[in-house]
């Protein structure tokens, strides 16, 4: 029954996707904003199939963390469930995202008409400096910035290294982080065709102020999230037990 409800799930999902974004191509042409509606249409529109035919479902806890004015928000990534999450937890985030994402039919051109932060992960310097820009703009759009710090999925269990943007950002752009840790990857593992009944938990931390150092703003940011995540496992009933990658900002590297 598993294999039949995600499959029916998957299938729907790509089905929806392809109505939806060729009756939503006017939107392109109208502006940013019909953009950003129609993919807030297509995410709500993605959980309640998730609900109807798999029984999975979310709660978000800490709402009262989010600011109210402009923020990073940094989240935990396990699954491409968290990508859904954006639209619907934050009102008209720009996402930094990896360039390649652009190139996706059909998907590509609303990411490119939504303002959203790609970046190029083999572009160094060059790749940092354009995304700083990116965000600089979005900030003054008091848009909030979303990122996944560890710049991929994980699984459950593993804290990858926290990447060298997040802490750019913060020092940039004088603004909390907050935290956000999930379980996600119980239900919908990274690349899995399977998802499994059952509720997400989402947790929404409080921020970390803005003027830290960078590189301490990022341990913090690692271990709230990471001891936050474990939690939230084991409350599930999974490992929370964390394998612990050091990244640059444990080693004390450059950020």
């Amino acid at each position: 029954m598993t294999v039949l409800r995600a499959t029916a799930y998957n299938f729907g999902f790509w089905a929806l996707t392809l109505v939806l974004g060729l009756a939503g191509l006017p939107a392109i042409f109208i502006g940013r904003r019909a953009v950003v509606r129609v993919s807030e249409i297509w995410t709500r529109s993605a959980f309640a199939w998730l609900r109807i035919t798999v029984g999975l479902t979310h709660e978000v806890r800490g709402q009262e963390n989010l600011p109210a004015g402009p923020a990073i928000v940094a989240f935990k990534h396990q699954s491409a469930w968290d990508t859904l999450l954006l639209n619907q937890l934050l009102r008209d985030p720009a996402i930094v995202l990896k360039q390649e994402l652009l190139r996706l039919p059909l998907v590509g051109l609303y990411i490119g008409r939504a303002g959203m932060i790609p970046i190029d992960r083999k572009g160094g310097a060059t790749a940092l400096r354009g995304m700083l820009s990116a965000a600089t703009t979005a900030l003054a759009q008091r848009r909030p910035i979303a990122i996944f710090p560890e710049g991929t999925r994980g699984r459950v269990g593993v804290a990858l290294p926290y990447q060298p943007g997040v802490g750019a950002l913060y020092a940039k752009l004088g603004v909390p982080i907050v935290p956000v840790a999930l379980n996600s990857g119980l239900y919908w593992s990274r690349n899995a065709f399977m998802k499994r009944p059952g509720r997400i938990h989402v947790e929404i931390l409080p921020p970390i102020p803005p003027g830290l150092d960078r590189r301490e703003a990022v341990v913090l940011l690692q271990e709230r999230t990471e001891e936050a995540t474990r939690r939230l496992v084991a409350e599930a009933g999974g490992d929370g037990e964390a394998e612990t990658v050091a990244g640059p900002a444990a080693r004390g590297g450059p950020v």
